[in-house]
């Protein structure tokens, strides 16, 4: 069993994937064995999480997911504990796993109650695991308001009631977990959309069977290897990055990508604004260099475009496109994108051209740049990030709450860092001048998104819980 932190990477499978896997091991293993391991895990990690808890309420769904909480409910007895359980499920309906494992516990004398007890130590959810379809209603939604209600740990088999394994997405009536056990494989919909605020701490457990001959849906994204800088080297060993955007009233948004940038070890950087201001100088900056967008040749650098641009990012574009080997494309250059087909051809042209681009939409700029609106983007977040990836053949960062990275030819990843302090103004920024910096050091672009945004989340989250977390202080920790 693993205590999944951010750290190395994992393989994701969707529902349908760990079930094609959990049959192939069935097939091989004597009846009703992965139901106890499963059982057993679940007893073992709810011993672990609260040892001095003696009554536990088991709120039972009437499927397979049930019989793991049956099977949990059976070990916890004979350890001492007092397991009530309450079930959803029928002898005459269940599956023929979880009616073996409801005999089981009637045998050995499990107390079953049809109401949830008020006054139980601590909870396990066994309602739907995979099995969340649909809303949840009648005593299954009462029973996931009575567990959300409990001031108690509440773990979650395989995963919280009510949450979707593939996409992340959540009904109304979803179990907020402060654990969760992922079973066999562990599920892309813990670490993106509502997973991450309702899976609370994820362990998981393979029940004892191999995965790798069965191919994953997506990644877990992994901490990037450390690099050191060779002492013979010297700042043009680390690439030149152009920052062009900061329309009137935004320059901000551009000196905060452009202090990323340069934080985060590229050896120059300029900046163009474009608010016409002929500002020369960032005074908290000096090291940044003022540049007329008109004069620079985007041939030689690896250019961030977009960050504050407003409508004035869109008469250079055309040229940014064409000519900058290596190009981020944030908010507004993606705005005007969106709005211009001539934009969009040219931006596809550059995968076959062998140019690097990388795209960082929010959701709400992915759903302009796929004709739909944001709830649809966060209903299936991996979808839709493959779905720009096929529209524009480049790599895509859809930002948020586990941030998709995706690119041609490539499995996508969901990465596992960051959290809420994130969600302040210019942070998006930040990460387009850190994605910037990677490329201009000479990595690709799916392995410069990847690398950057793992950085982007785990500084926030080893911020000092006491200080606030600005963009401006943040380009300069990372």
């Amino acid at each position: 069993m693993q205590h999944i932190v951010p750290g190395p990477a994992h393989a994701l499978y969707t529902a349908g994937a760990t079930r094609t896997l959990e049959a192939a091991a069935a097939a091989s293993l004597p009846p009703h064995t992965l139901m106890q391991r499963a059982g057993l895990a679940t007893a073992r990690l709810a011993l672990a999480l609260a040892p001095h808890a003696q009554r536990w309420w088991i709120a039972c769904g009437p499927g397979n997911n049930g019989g793991d909480g049956l099977e949990a409910a059976l070990h916890l007895q004979a350890w001492g504990k007092t397991p009530l359980v309450s079930w959803l499920g029928s002898p005459e309906h269940a599956p023929a796993d979880a009616r073996a494992s409801h005999a089981r516990a009637l045998a050995a004398g499990v107390p079953f109650v049809t109401e949830p007890p008020a006054d139980c130590e601590a909870a396990i959810d066994a309602l739907l695991g995979t099995g969340s379809s649909r809303a949840p209603e009648g005593r299954l939604a009462q029973w996931i308001t009575h567990l959300n209600a409990l001031n108690v740990p509440v773990l979650a088999v395989d995963l919280p009631s009510g949450l979707d394994a593939d996409t992340g997405r959540a009904w109304d009536a979803s179990v907020q977990a402060t654990h969760t056990l992922s079973l066999l494989t562990l599920k892309p919909g813990l670490y993106t959309g509502q997973g991450r605020d309702l899976g609370g701490e994820v362990w998981f457990d393979t029940l004892g069977v191999d995965a790798t001959s069965h191919p994953s849906q997506a990644l877990l994204n992994a901490a990037p290897a450390p690099s050191a800088r060779r002492h013979a080297s010297h700042k043009g060993s680390y690439g030149d990055v152009a920052v062009i955007g900061g329309a009137p009233g935004m320059g901000g948004a551009a000196l905060l990508a452009a202090r990323a940038a340069l934080h985060h070890g590229a050896g120059r950087v300029y900046v163009c604004l474009l608010d016409g201001s002929g500002l020369l100088l960032d005074p908290g900056q000096p090291e940044l260099m003022l540049r007329d967008p008109a004069a620079l040749d985007p041939g030689t650098l690896s250019v961030v475009a977009g960050c504050g641009g407003g409508d004035a990012i869109r008469t250079v574009l055309p040229r940014l496109l064409s000519a900058a080997p290596r190009l981020v494309l944030d908010a507004d250059a993606l705005n005007a994108i969106a709005r211009d087909p001539q934009l969009q051809t040219q931006l596809r042209a550059r995968h076959a051209r062998g140019h690097a681009t990388v795209l960082t939409p929010h959701p709400l700029e992915a759903a302009r740049l796929l004709g739909c609106n944001a709830a649809e983007v966060q209903q299936d977040r991996l979808h839709a990030a493959q779905a720009l990836v096929q529209q524009h053949q480049a790599c895509v960062v859809l930002k948020g709450s586990g941030t998709v990275i995706a690119a041609p030819g490539t499995r996508p990843v969901i990465n596992p860092t960051g959290n809420a302090r994130l969600a302040t103004a210019g942070t998006g920024d930040v990460l387009a001048g850190l994605i910037g910096a990677r490329l201009a050091a000479g990595a690709e672009a799916f392995a410069a998104a990847c690398a950057a945004v793992w950085l982007h989340g785990q500084a926030a989250e080893a911020w000092p819980a006491a200080q606030p977390l600005t963009a401006g202080a943040l380009a300069q920790h990372v």
